[in-house]
């Protein structure tokens, strides 16, 4: 039998194969593997295959050399990420801190002096980051010489609200921007560059006068390379004068006085040099060292006098600045504009911004889509001390943010999450709690809260907005600003209202259709305003009002309470003599024992020789019985005072 069998596999094997062409359809594999009809190999069985047969010839495997890594940590890691970093089991890194006798799971955060422990433990060798190392270092290095070139000096105008700042700038750029500013007050810091007839340039920014702007007018302090004073000849110092003083002295840049309106017959200029003395601004006239110039902005005369004293404290400084490199800027203010998006005024401070430039700014990254100059005409590029409209933000920046040029998106990403936790965390981790702080915080608590939702054009505006109603404040009463943001009001800061019971303030922006829609339904006041005065005053009396009128009450009679009687069935009277004052019924009245207050109410009747009467004045005696109240024992003591409510003023 065993001899039959042997040769029929073959056989068998044969017929399959021969049987090929018929069965089914004919695949590639089939075509190329002529006689063999078994299914091809994949090739990673062939490679497993080829590993079995390589261990069994080869033995028991000799151990590899461990790799000795160099592990970069952070300030915090998972475990599970040091491990990858490390090139370990996550596993082993668990074990290894249960006997350190830290109890974690592989997604647990541990701090880098953890990390070092357990990187030294497995052999590699740590590298330590922090997580500042993202940030980009602010670079203070200098430019060398030979790349330096003169660049146009930045001038900020300050002063006081209507000493005639923008008009000055207006017949400086021989435009006319004051007509369209609200009540006459400038409230966004407006950058211009003007060419002058030697062709040579000056920028000059022109700050808010009103005191809410006073971060605005530090920040224009400090980008600025010369101040222009602007005091009106017919007014004098004013607190806003004042407080630009202290700005430029504290920013350390020159100043120019420029006497403005001398034209009105009132005008005073030497008073005004004089006044400046007390805040040791000595002008060249009294022989001290700061230029001044008599202007008058609507007559235009002084004007080319002004100009010339600029270009002389510029040449004085020697202002140059390096052009051919990455641009380094300033955001002089920013907002969210209907169709453009976030738009930020960028001030270059060095290097050439161009179109298509990845930067960062603040919390913020994003990519020039376009510019535009003061002008309104679109350009390819801007140099050291031009301002520009750019466009392509991923979102508002802060006035007065710095500005910086990257290699590319995903550097400026890297950099601007980093920043927006920074600020996050910020915001969110709470001091350790002292007594102080808790009593403080009762404090608070006690408060009644006013609470408001504020949108502006700028980021500026909602700065000097905040930053006023914060300080509107009192022990009684504070506003607490939910949400302060820039552009148009919104459905989402409407319905934010609604949950509050908080009014919008809208300062030069609008609420959208489906905005005003929800604020009708849910009962919420949308309050719109274009000059910060109005604003402040009308927030300062609703806040008044929300605490009511206050109570105060004077003192008009006392009596003492000689002797008790019984009047009725449960009624008790009692015999008094009026001490002081008068005893009035229709008056309040109170009843003491010991200084302490057993009865606050009503007269129910008065009475002199059993004659009702409506008062009893002092050393006369007369009976009195109380309306729901019988505990009263000779020796007590009756006042009648009056209350008068008066309206809070904050």
């Amino acid at each position: 039998m065993p001899v039959n069998d042997s040769p029929n596999r073959p056989q068998q094997r044969d017929r399959k194969g021969d049987d090929r062409r018929t069965a089914g359809k004919l695949t590639v594999n089939r075509a190329l593997g002529e006689g063999d009809g078994a299914r091809a190999r994949s090739l990673a069985a062939l490679k497993r295959a080829r590993e079995k047969e390589h261990r069994r010839m080869g033995g028991p495997r000799e151990a590899q050399a461990k790799q000795i890594r160099d592990v970069v940590v952070p300030e915090a890691i998972t475990v599970q990420e040091l491990a990858n970093r490390m090139a370990e089991k996550g596993a082993d890194l668990v074990k290894a801190l249960f006997k350190m006798g830290m109890p974690v799971t592989i997604n647990a955060t541990i701090d880098q002096d953890t990390a070092e422990l357990l990187v030294t433990e497995f052999g590699h060798n740590i590298t330590r980051v922090s997580d500042s190392d993202i940030d980009l270092a602010i670079e203070t290095d200098a430019d060398a010489d030979e790349t330096l070139q003169p660049r146009p000096p930045v001038v900020t105008i300050m002063g006081h609200v209507d000493h005639g700042k923008t008009s000055l700038l207006d017949a400086l750029r021989g435009t006319d921007v004051v007509k369209g500013e609200a009540g006459g007050i400038t409230q966004h810091i407006g950058a211009y560059q003007v060419t002058l007839k030697d062709k040579s340039k000056i920028t000059f920014l022109d700050t808010p006068g009103h005191e809410a702007f006073t971060e605005m007018r530090a920040r224009g302090a400090n980008v600025t390379d010369i101040v222009v004073l602007v005091v009106a000849a017919d007014d004098g110092l004013k607190p806003q004068t004042i407080e630009a003083i202290s700005h430029t002295k504290a920013a350390g840049v020159p100043m120019i006085v420029a006497i403005n309106k001398i034209d009105k017959p009132e005008a005073n200029p030497q008073k005004v040099r004089e006044a400046l003395l007390q805040y040791e601004v000595v002008v060249e006239e009294m022989s001290g060292d700061v230029q001044d110039v008599e202007v008058s902005a609507l007559k235009k005369t002084g004007l080319d006098e002004l100009i010339e004293k600029i270009q002389l404290q510029a040449e004085l400084l020697e202002l140059r600045a390096n052009p051919d490199r990455a641009a380094e800027g300033t955001v002089i203010e920013a907002k969210l504009d209907k169709g453009r998006g976030p738009v930020a005024t960028i001030l270059v401070n060095r290097g050439t911004l161009k179109v298509g430039d990845v930067f960062v700014v603040g919390a913020e990254s994003g990519k020039v889509r376009a510019m535009t100059n003061d002008k309104g005409q679109q350009i390819k590029e801007a140099g050291p001390s031009m301002p520009v409209e750019v466009l392509g933000l991923s979102g508002v920046p802060r006035a007065g943010d710095p500005l910086s040029v990257v290699e590319n998106e995903a550097r400026a990403r890297e950099v601007a999450e980093y920043r927006q936790s920074v600020i996050t965390s910020k915001r969110t981790t709470s001091a350790p709690a002292s007594l102080e702080s808790m009593f403080s915080a009762l404090k608070d608590k006690q408060a009644i809260e006013y609470p408001l939702v504020v949108k502006a054009d700028t980021q500026g505006s909602v700065e000097a907005i905040v930053n006023s109603i914060n300080k509107i404040s009192t022990d009684d009463i504070k506003a607490r600003v939910l949400h302060s943001g820039v552009g148009g009001i919104t459905e989402s800061d409407v319905t934010l209202a609604g949950a509050s019971g908080a009014p919008i303030i809208g300062f030069n922006v609008r609420a959208n259709a489906k905005a005003r829609e929800i604020a009708e339904r849910q009962k919420v006041a949308l309050k719109y305003y274009d000059v910060i005065y109005d604003l402040i005053d009308e927030i300062r009396a609703g806040m008044a009002g929300e605490l009511g009128p206050e109570a105060f009450e004077t003192v008009v009679g006392r009596a003492e309470i000689r002797e008790v009687f019984s009047a009725g069935k449960h009624g008790r009277a009692a015999g008094l003599l009026v001490v002081e004052g008068y005893i009035r019924k229709a008056l309040k009245a109170r009843i003491t024992r010991d200084d302490v207050i057993i009865y606050n109410g009503e007269i129910a009747s008065l009475r002199r020789f059993k004659d009702d009467v409506a008062e009893v004045r002092a050393g006369l005696e007369c009976g009195v019985t109380f309306a729901s109240h019988t505990d009263i024992k000779p020796g007590d003591f009756l006042e009648t005072y009056e209350v008068e409510l008066r309206e809070r003023t904050l």
